[in-house]
């Protein structure tokens, strides 16, 4: 069965307050390993000794595409000295995005870093929102981009949310990169369908201030749209090797740690 981690961007404002702390409730909810989102001020060696202290993995890392290209030996050598085995790029400024100027660049720097990132035995993956969804010459770009760079370079980290609010199944998405995608995310959410305004707020940068998201709000697993359970099975069929739960913000009524722990409960439930 597979292991489940946290991606901790989800608890977020309690790891920048006491990452100790929150890294022992986390392995007290039941989880397995850690993604981080950043070290909280921490250094790799202070981090790797917490990790251990309380039994949690250190699986992987978001890693902005920015973060990466200021020093991509540095930058990796880092997380590896942590123990990660993988690294993700998160999410790409607009102008980077697919269809916009710096595409095109964009594509030759990750290869770059996935280059840096095999020669110290560290795995680079990309995780997608929605926006990969826009279609280039017929094809996804998010297709594009797996089709340019080979999967002995370039992993994928599907964020199965951001899949299914695309208008696409994630199940058959896993299937047809079955073999490409060591970590899956799990993250569930409600929507009206409407989808005017996105519903994320990327790391790094400032939430905006007048975001509608009347029709929209995350959920903890197996309360909102995504078929967790079909996913979490379709994600061990296609052979991954962790489940990560994210959870951008909490669904009305509970808080982002009421929200994670029922979150891992529900995986329980359901066999994982």
């Amino acid at each position: 069965m597979l292991p489940v981690g946290l991606q901790l961007y989800s608890l977020r404002e309690q790891a920048a307050a006491d990452l100790e702390g929150t890294l022992k409730k986390i392995h007290e909810m039941g989880y397995a390993g850690i993604e981080f989102a950043g070290l909280y001020g921490h250094s790799p060696e202070e981090v790797k000794e917490l990790l251990a202290k309380y039994d949690l993995k250190p699986v992987s890392a978001h890693i902005s595409i920015n973060e990466f290209l200021a020093d991509i030996p540095g930058t990796v050598a880092a997380y590896k000295s942590i123990g990660c085995q993988y690294a993700a790029i998160p999410w790409l400024d607009e102008p980077r995005r697919p269809g916009h100027e710096k595409w095109g660049e964009t594509l030759e720097q990750i290869r770059q870093i996935a280059e840096e990132c095999r020669k110290q035995g560290l795995t680079l993956m990309y995780h997608n929102h929605d926006f990969e969804f826009e279609k280039i010459d017929g094809e996804y770009a998010l297709d594009q981009l797996y089709a340019t760079i080979p999967a002995d370079l370039l992993q994928t980290e599907f964020d199965t949310c951001w899949v299914h609010f695309a208008g696409e199944d994630p199940v058959k998405y896993l299937q047809k990169y079955a073999g490409r995608c060591p970590v899956v995310h799990l993250k569930d959410y409600f929507s009206t369908g409407e989808k005017a305004d996105p519903a994320y707020d990327l790391i790094g940068q400032a939430p905006r201030a007048k975001r509608d998201r009347s029709g929209f709000e995350f959920r903890t697993l197996g309360q909102g749209r995504v078929p967790v359970d079909a996913v979490a099975k379709a994600s061990e069929e296609a052979g991954a090797n962790w489940l990560i739960v994210e959870l951008d913000s909490p669904p009305a009524g509970m808080t982002s740690e009421e929200s994670v722990r029922e979150s891992r409960k529900y995986l329980t439930s359901v066999g994982y």
